[in-house]
């Protein structure tokens, strides 16, 4: 039969290689030997191991972290789901590239490298009610694109987004991969109110219907009722686990774009934490359903990977962490 654009990535998820558990070991071993309480570092400890296990480093270190946001809009959002007009992301993408947004200043802060892309922001995914978000090759293709936001070296991969609408987005492939309806999954967003959230319910409902029993694929799920910035940042999951690099998840976008892999594979995610839990009342029920325990629960829904670079600031500080107490642990 010919090949299909998913195949790749399927076998992909088939294959991903496992965690270097002899390095966590390793560091959890250099905790043991520090002139220090059992295991009084706590999570610190879990950390340095896992970021350990990820990169293949023991002790670790993070020399070149990046912080990647992918930008799309949907056509889904002729619907009234968002307050905010379509041309809010495209103005976003724009402030980040000025240096004005909230995520420029915690890049500066915790000394993270930024890449911010632009998915096609003139052209919106299909309506999730009457069509499919992407065709197939499309969406292979913005996976295969969200891979490159690893090419030029990382050893820290922070996911984020931008996108008007794509909290309900997100709803939507929630409820195809999790189960349940649109209410179930639905929040604020970006200021919803009562009325609107009931409204993007039902439009979550909508699509739910039409798309029917093709969304019990998780590939097809990501296109049909996803979108491109779902695709990447499914794609730069992937690419980093090849590459052996830890990352951190931003939000409840990335949340239910990683949750797309999950279902392909349940170990597909154990290279990654969840860096911050959004106010959305779907991103707390995603995470669980991931088995994802937030590192900071600041209550940020702002987007642009604004929780992942905070959170960034700790696994730096957990690696420096170990790696200085294992010197003093070899002194």
């Amino acid at each position: 039969m010919p090949a299909k654009p998913f195949d790749d990535f399927r076998s992909l998820l088939a294959a991903l290689p496992p965690a270097d558990d002899a390095a966590g070991a390793r560091v959890r071993a250099l905790f043991a030997k520090a002139d220090k309480p059992k295991e009084s570092l706590g999570r610190i400890e879990d950390i340095a191991a896992w970021i350990a296990a990820w990169s293949g480093r023991a002790p670790p270190t993070i020399n070149r972290p990046l912080m990647a946001i992918f930008a799309g809009n949907h056509g889904a959002v002729r619907h009234g789901i968002s307050p905010r007009p379509v041309a809010a992301t495209a103005n976003e993408v724009e402030l980040c590239a000025a240096g004005g947004a909230a995520i420029n200043q915690v890049c500066i802060a915790n000394d993270l490298g930024l890449k911010v892309f632009d998915l096609a922001l003139d052209i919106p995914t299909g309506d999730i009610t009457e069509e499919a978000a992407l065709d197939e090759r499309g969406c292979a293709a913005t996976m295969a694109f969200g891979m490159e936001a690893v090419a030029g070296g990382a050893d820290l991969l922070c996911l984020g987004d931008l996108g008007v609408g794509n909290s309900t987005i997100a709803a939507a492939l929630c409820a195809a991969l999790f189960g349940g309806s649109g209410i179930d999954w639905v929040g604020p967003g970006a200021g919803a109110d009562a009325a609107m959230i009931a409204h993007k319910a039902e439009v979550v409902d909508r699509a739910l219907a039409f798309h029917g029993p093709d969304l019990s694929d998780p590939l097809e799920a990501l296109r049909r009722v996803g979108g491109r910035e779902f695709a990447a940042i499914c794609g730069a999951i992937l690419a980093a686990r090849m590459e052996k690099i830890p990352v951190l998840l931003d939000g409840f976008v990335a949340t239910a774009a990683a949750a797309v892999l999950y279902a392909g594979n349940p170990g597909s995610l154990d290279h990654c934490l969840l860096a911050s839990l959004s106010p959305e009342p779907g991103h707390a029920e995603a995470a669980e359903r991931l088995g994802l325990q937030p590192l900071l629960d600041f209550g940020i829904g702002h987007g642009e990977g604004v929780g992942a670079a905070l959170a960034a600031g700790i696994v730096k500080a957990t690696a420096l962490t170990s790696s200085g107490m294992a010197m003093a642990v070899r002194l």
